[in-house]
């Protein structure tokens, strides 16, 4: 009798807690305790797959356990391989969103699966934030207030290197061209700066995904005349196009120039085979005591303990910011809302230091030019670059009135 009466009063305790709450409490505090789920959608095996791939999930993953419960639960990672394939890429976001609680999807390098995923979250009200995403669109003309993007942008690295260059004298080049948006906005971008700066465009040509022989578009660059040989292509595009110039002997006669290009980019290659390439990134790993505390936990962690890129430290960054704005507003369900308060919130890491994200999901940070070390500089197997100038975040990016964003008002 004791137990069926304590039953009983619990039972009613608890109908009186409920309309005492409202529904509207307890589905707030039922909220509260469902984890965060953030999805990583990348290439897993193919042309990005060292460039994000593992990495991105590793540096995910570090961003919750160094951030800790949010709102009384363990933040959950999940990912997925979109194989540089819309639909798949698409597919595995939905499949994510109705099915399987997913709150935000980041990374998405593939500049055409960054804007269809980027649509998809706005309709679901989701959060998307883009690290391995190139197009610079995303703050542009198809801006969304669901949308942030980090780390860098087609505009940003462009102009950043194009300007660069010239100064250095290359006045006069050929774009090797990966053909797809990614490649096209970037080629766009580093021309305008190109010209703007006094040199010229002699030639371009453009290349499918995963390109193995670059040897008829390198016949045609060295027929051009040019002294810069624009790599407007990314990963192993990037490797291939490099390696391939230096067995045609062009590297004597024309300055190699990569918007992204990063230490994944030269591992492979070889510092004696990648001397004075010019680059342009946001994070380096040995740049300071943060980035190499960090870097020696990521290749710790990575299955080929390789060292993070900037592209990988972008996905911790946007997701410990991610976190903060969950925490701040009490749940992860408002897509539109976490945006909104990542924006309200000054940006602030170990990997890219203090900031904002501006009205057209802009996350802003210097940007360093910089210029691969000559073997005997070098002091280990990851030690591949001189900083060569910083630029600020406000010279580095495009300027917010001219991007076009419908959230920017006049």
């Amino acid at each position: 009798m004791k137990r069926m009466e304590l039953q009983r009063r619990t039972g009613v305790a608890l109908v009186g807690c409920v309309l005492a709450l409202g529904w509207t409490g307890m589905s707030a505090a039922m909220a509260q305790t469902k984890p965060v789920k953030i999805g990583v959608l990348n290439d897993l095996s193919g042309v990005y797959a060292d460039y994000q791939g593992q990495g991105s999930v590793v540096a995910a993953q570090m961003a919750v356990e160094d951030f800790g419960p949010v709102n009384g639960a363990k933040a959950q990672v999940v990912f997925g391989d979109h194989q540089n394939k819309p639909d798949i890429g698409l597919a595995i976001a939905r499949a994510w969103f109705d099915q399987d609680g997913v709150d935000v999807v980041v990374d998405v390098p593939n500049s055409s699966i960054a804007l269809a995923v980027a649509d998809l979250v706005r309709q679901k009200n989701k959060v998307f934030i883009g690290s391995g995403a190139g197009t610079a669109a995303l703050t542009g003309e198809k801006c969304s207030p669901n949308t942030v993007h980090w780390t860098y942008d087609t505009w940003e690295a462009g102009h950043a290197l194009g300007r660069a260059v010239v100064a250095h004298g290359g006045k006069k080049w050929f774009f090797f061209v990966a053909d797809y948006a990614f490649g096209t906005a970037l080629e766009s971008s580093t021309a305008e700066a190109v010209k703007a700066a006094g040199g010229s465009v002699v030639g371009t040509v453009r290349h499918p995904l995963g390109t193995t022989d670059f040897s008829t578009y390198l016949v045609e660059a060295q027929a051009s005349g040019a002294d810069v040989l624009g790599l407007a292509n990314a990963g192993d595009d990037t490797v291939t196009a490099l390696k391939q110039a230096r067995e045609f002997g062009l590297a004597g006669r024309m300055q190699f120039a990569g918007p992204i290009v990063n230490i994944n980019v030269i591992k492979p290659i070889g510092l004696a085979n990648a001397q004075g390439v010019l680059a342009v990134m946001p994070f380096y790993w040995d740049h300071d005591d943060a980035s190499r505390a960090f870097a020696k936990r990521f290749a710790a962690r990575h299955p080929r303990h390789i060292m993070p890129n900037d592209m990988q430290a972008g996905v911790y960054a946007g997701v410990l910011h991610y976190l903060k704005a969950v925490k701040q507003l009490g749940a992860a369900e408002d897509g539109r809302a976490v945006v909104a308060a990542m924006k309200a919130i000054p940006t602030d890491d170990p990997l890219f230091g203090k900031g904002v994200i501006r009205a057209d999901g802009r996350a802003m940070h210097p940007v360093y030019l910089m210029q691969t070390k000559t073997p005997a500089e070098s002091h280990g197997e990851w030690d591949m670059f001189n900083l060569v100038s910083t630029i600020p975040a406000e010279q580095a990016f495009r300027p917010l009135a001219e991007g076009h964003c419908p959230l920017v008002k006049p």
